[in-house]
């Protein structure tokens, strides 16, 4: 019955028009009443966006039972689930995506649908990088990302009418978030060189030779704790320059 009355609504839509047509029209077409209407859908712009409820519960489960070991991808992994939704059906897809960009309401209401999408997959982040701090808004960045790139590849496709694969520019487009995000917190402390600790010892860089040819030439620093990092660095470049 969900896909009698969202059959029903999209002819409708295509051929009176989202606005001139109304709940009546709809439960008129597909033969029930009113009140079947509302079992299934809150309002007509529900009607439009019919799998959106089933694929963000499957998102769910898929997130829910993801290990922890690439956070990053598991949710680039989740995004396509929304893509196959998409690319099961792709006359319907097409025409849903050129009649929300006709209808003002409808993209406000698309709007709300990829914000839940994204909190989903935030939320997912969240339990994985921390709910505070950094570690939140490392989750905001990441998913707003995942999303963005996602619905960059999909609008692609979309916007061609529907041809080819679309997997291929949303893989491309995820690949980059990935390359950007798969990796330790780019805001983490950097890992800092094993030094030495001599109690009072000035930053004093030693060359020490490996080699005689010069290749295995290693310069080893002593400094004393908390020395700025530029100064460590400056008293190497400058020993390896004497050298």
């Amino acid at each position: 019955m969900r896909e009698v009355l969202a059959q029903a609504a999209f002819q409708l839509f295509l051929e009176r028009g989202f606005e001139r047509t109304t709940v009546d029209d709809i439960v008129a077409r597909a033969g029930v009443g009113r009140r079947s209407f509302f079992r299934y859908f809150p309002s007509k712009e529900d009607a439009v966006f019919p799998d959106h409820e089933r694929c963000l519960a499957e998102m769910t489960e898929f997130l829910a039972a993801a290990d922890d070991s690439d956070p990053v991808g598991a949710v680039s992994d989740a995004a396509r689930i929304v893509l196959r939704m998409y690319a099961a059906n792709p006359e319907f897809s097409v025409q849903r995506y050129r009649l929300t960009r006709e209808v003002p309401g409808l993209r406000t209401y698309e709007l709300s649908v990829v914000r839940r999408y994204e909190q989903t997959l935030a939320g997912h982040l969240r339990s994985r990088f921390g709910e505070d701090g950094d570690g939140a808004l490392r989750a905001e960045v990441i998913a707003a990302s995942v999303v963005a790139a996602h619905n960059n590849g999909l609008r692609l496709w979309l916007r061609s009418g529907g041809e080819g694969d679309p997997e291929v520019a949303v893989d491309h487009a995820l690949a980059l978030v990935r390359a950007a995000w798969g990796r330790p917190a780019p805001f983490a402390a950097p890992a800092t060189p094993a030094v030495t600790e001599v109690s009072a010892a000035p930053a004093v860089p030693l060359a020490v030779s490996g080699g005689g040819d010069g290749d295995g030439e290693v310069v080893v620093m002593v400094a004393r704790k908390g020395t700025p990092m530029w100064r460590v660095v400056q008293q190497i470049e400058a020993a390896v320059g004497e050298n």
